[in-house]
């Protein structure tokens, strides 16, 4: 990333898509001489790094973000207290406007209190260098990209660095996010937030947040790499042990051209924990990545490209495709009542360990006959 903060402001802009590039003008150009609206965070970090933002947060100093919104004409829900609002964009995306504000932690760990502030105080209470970079959208059209932090360098250097002394231990759900961008955009520890990771996990049971940050986690591209930073960064003991190595295994699959859906990685970080229930509501995964781990861990047929059967490839490498109501019907059971006889005597062999493998259950199928003509 190389060039004057001019051009890599035009280039910021001319990485966004361009619909969006004409609701942020007239946006800017509604708000007026005297205020400032700037797209901000991750959107201008993506694009300044190559990319194509679709999550877009902008800032607004000096009007009013819901007044503004409304003559948008887009559909919006609006949050008068917090003077915030969230537009839908004609391609489903969501965009937020919020007016700039400063934070405080009163209380470690809990939600911080807002209070109205500059655009200058909303980037300076963020958590890294290279999220607090903002592009500043002129009423006229002209873009101007504004670092008051230092984001650039970090950029430029592909590290993530902490902007507060205490920035993991007022908020330890900040590490699981660094973790989150360091491996999906190939990023490096700075010194500082190593040296603030014991903080963040003395902190980590009175974060709430955190938790959201881990079930982000799971819809990473490829999670098991953001496991993996956990681990270097020496706070693997967020997850549960044995996740890694699984979610790891699940990152293979991927780069081997497979489809892994973040459902099994839910699943498979579940297999893993001594009490799969209470990490799945501690973490607000719902029902499914516990029922689609019990359909891995049984006996029914799963197709080997199935989050099923990609799962029962993971956790039972020993498993084997057992016969089928069709099998048992072609291997001379007659229809009816007899068809679920025969697949229940299977199913009790297996569990009681008495049959490995597909050829061992033929066998078995035919004793079976042989004895209950």
């Amino acid at each position: 990333m190389i060039g004057s903060v001019g051009e890599l402001a035009a280039r910021t802009w001319a990485h966004l898509q361009p619909q969006d590039r004409v609701w942020l003008a007239d946006l800017a150009r509604r708000a007026g001489a005297g205020a400032r609206v700037a797209l901000v965070g991750g959107a201008v970090r993506d694009a300044l790094l190559g990319g194509t933002p679709l999550d877009l947060d902008v800032v607004v100093e000096g009007a009013d973000a819901g007044n503004l919104t409304a003559g948008t004409g887009l559909p919006a829900v609006v949050h008068p207290a917090f003077g915030n609002a969230t537009l839908i964009l004609p391609d489903g995306r969501h965009a937020d406007l919020v007016r700039a504000r400063r934070e405080s932690y009163p209380v470690p760990g809990e939600n911080p209190v807002p209070e109205p502030g500059t655009l200058t105080d909303d980037l300076r209470r963020r958590d890294f260098g290279l999220n607090a970079l903002a592009l500043v959208i002129g009423p006229e059209g002209g873009v101007t990209l504004l670092d008051e932090v230092g984001g650039l360098d970090d950029l430029r250097a592909r590290v993530l660095r902490p902007l507060h002394p205490a920035s993991f231990h007022e908020d330890a759900s900040r590490l699981v996010r660094g973790a989150r961008l360091a491996g999906r955009l190939g990023l490096e520890a700075h010194p500082e937030l190593l040296r603030q990771v014991q903080g963040a996990l003395a902190m980590a049971e009175r974060t709430p947040r955190l938790h959201a940050e881990l079930r982000l986690l799971l819809g990473e591209p490829r999670p098991g790499r953001a496991a993996r930073v956990l681990e270097e960064w020496g706070a693997g003991a967020l997850l549960p042990g044995g996740a890694l190595e699984r979610l790891e295994a699940l990152d293979a699959r991927q780069e081997a051209g497979q489809t892994v859906p973040a459902q099994a990685y839910a699943a498979a970080l579940l297999s893993s924990a001594p009490d799969p229930d209470a990490l799945a509501a501690r973490l607000g995964l719902g029902e499914k990545p516990g029922s689609l781990l019990a359909r891995a861990l049984g006996d029914a047929p799963a197709a080997p490209t199935s989050p099923e059967g990609i799962l029962r490839a993971l956790l039972r490498p020993d498993a084997y495709p057992v016969l089928t109501g069709r099998d048992v019907l072609a291997l001379g059971v007659p229809p009816g009542p007899a068809v679920g006889a025969a697949l229940a005597h299977l199913a009790a062999l297996r569990r009681a360990g008495r049959v490995r493998s597909l050829e061992e259950e033929r066998a078995a199928l035919s004793a079976y006959l042989s004895g209950h003509p």
